[in-house]
């Protein structure tokens, strides 16, 4: 049995929404799905135990900081990241491409890879497409990404074709690295920044190699609300039916609807828990800023719509009490309460899909999340 197989389920008829299994090493999931970060081997502020409760067991961890530290000698004596943080759901990794580009002001791009500094102690680093690969054959993950240069939005129509044209090579490079494609699902990055006949040169050449699904790179990277729909809305036509679609680091609730209306499956983003150790929760009617003094006294819940733990059981004032003190209780309070948020927000997208109202629950979830505003 291949590591991962994909079926569409059903096709909301007004928009290009689509309810699916996807289903990895045996374990079954449905789509749309939010997978929460775990950049360094664990979801910040959380036990594998509570990141069962808020998610739908399968979370993402970060080639480019595993690489770093544990190292992939220690992953490999024991038998890879879930050996390691013993998560026993589903896992899947970024290729390390975009932090070797964002946390690294001085890099080098050349044919072979990047040559580029360590983000702490800035030692001399080398990534390659193979390299990149060898490290999440170490770490395991049900899901690989190949090795993609992520240029910013703005750049030149030119850059921006050479950028792709090397990214290609690279997956083609990346793929004939892969050690173990029979348990390690690979998707190749589309890139293209805002110009449409890139991003389809990068979708057809990507096809030709073949890859096990195909992430949408170079989007929430600065560009506009306005042009990121834009190219969602070019991109949902000319992508593969057949295979999962990833868009990479979005994760607001009026972006994963936005990616949903337009034919994503899969989304990640840190924003939950990074938001969560700033004092900020997602509620249903909007933010909530708790070191506000306006909850100084307020007994409620964070959303009085949540049945999460924190809901349940936490009010705001004490919270904000713990924030203030920085206790670090009110991290794991909030990020509890973010991803189980999303969680919800997934669960009642697909049955918007399942029964063709996925319009009709947009607009009555944005009126409402964005009553503050």
């Amino acid at each position: 049995m291949p590591a991962l197989t994909f079926k569409v389920l059903k096709c909301e008829k007004n928009t290009s929404a689509r309810l699916s299994e996807l289903t990895l090493n045996g374990k079954k999931f449905l789509t749309p799905i939010f997978m929460p970060v775990g950049t360094k081997g664990d979801v910040k502020c959380l036990t594998n135990e509570e990141v069962h409760e808020v998610s739908d067991n399968l979370i993402l961890g970060n080639t480019y900081h595993l690489w770093l530290s544990p190292g992939t000698e220690t992953l490999d004596m024991v038998g890879g990241l879930r050996g390691f943080n013993k998560w026993d759901g589903a896992l899947l990794t970024d290729s390390g491409g975009y932090q070797v580009f964002s946390l690294s002001d001085t890099r080098k791009i050349e044919e072979e890879g990047v040559t580029f500094k360590h983000y702490k102690n800035g030692s001399k680093l080398f990534m390659s497409p193979e390299i990149s690969i060898h490290i999440q054959n170490s770490i395991g993950s049900d899901i690989m990404m190949s090795l993609d240069e992520c240029p910013p939005f703005d750049a030149s129509y030119d850059y921006m074709k050479q950028s792709v044209e090397r990214t290609i090579r690279w997956a083609k490079r990346g793929k004939e690295a892969h050690k173990k494609p029979d348990t390690q699902a690979l998707f190749g990055i589309v890139q293209g920044g805002p110009f449409k006949d890139i991003r389809e040169y990068s979708i057809r050449e990507l096809e030709k190699i073949g890859f096990d699904g195909y992430s949408i790179g170079g989007l929430s990277v600065g560009e506009s609300k306005e042009e990121r729909i834009e190219v969602l809305k070019y991109l949902k036509d000319i992508m593969p039916k057949d295979k999962p679609r990833y868009l990479m680091g979005v994760g607001t609730p009026d972006d994963i609807l936005n990616g949903v209306e337009n034919g994503i499956d899969m989304f990640d983003c840190v924003e939950p828990t990074r938001i969560a150790r700033h004092g900020v929760a997602t509620t249903s009617t909007g933010r909530v800023l708790i070191k506000n003094k306006i909850y100084e006294n307020d007994f409620s819940p964070l959303d009085p719509e949540c049945d999460c733990d924190t809901c349940k059981k936490y009010s705001k004032a004490y919270i904000r009490h713990l924030f203030r003190e920085e206790e670090m209780l009110s991290y794991r309070l909030i990020s509890y309460h973010n991803l189980y948020f999303l969680k919800k927000l997934m669960e009642n997208i697909r049955k918007s899909i399942e029964n063709d109202t996925f319009l009709d629950f947009k607009e009555s979830f944005l009126k409402k999340y964005n009553s503050k505003n």
